[in-house]
């Protein structure tokens, strides 16, 4: 991805808000590249929630810079963790965040079974990042 102009405040470093924008697009972005779009889900159900975020803040990224929205991701519970970072380029962290996500189904928080389908296809996918 790169930062956009306007995604920056006026010391000219982009808005802590938007970090939690780039993480979350890379978790759209995985979640549909398993064949689980949040729409789709919807229409069935099937709701995840975020329901907690800590973000770090390392270094800041500018107008301009290319970074890459990275993250893994590991059942713990009825939660879906995911351990996200924003990496710019060059190498440099810029931040660091663990999102935690639930599953609601037809109103109801579940025990994220949802989430065993989803982690199967992960270690499917990529055996090698498989824990």
């Amino acid at each position: 991805m790169k930062v956009r102009d306007y995604e920056c405040d006026i010391q000219g470093v982009v808005n802590n808000a938007n970090y939690q924008h780039y993480m979350e697009h890379a978790r759209h972005e995985f979640w549909e590249a398993l064949g689980s779009g949040f729409a789709e889900m919807h229409d069935q159900g099937l709701d995840a929630f975020v329901r907690s975020v800590n973000i770090t803040y390392k270094t800041a990224l500018r107008p301009g810079d290319k970074f890459d929205s990275c993250l893994n991701c590991r059942k713990d519970g009825a939660k879906l963790v995911f351990d996200q970072g924003i990496v710019r380029e060059d190498g440099t962290v810029c931040a660091v965040g663990v999102v935690e996500a639930v599953a609601v189904l037809n109103g109801q928080i579940t025990r994220g079974e949802h989430f065993d389908a989803l982690m199967d296809i992960i270690h499917n996918q990529f055996p090698e990042d498989a824990e």
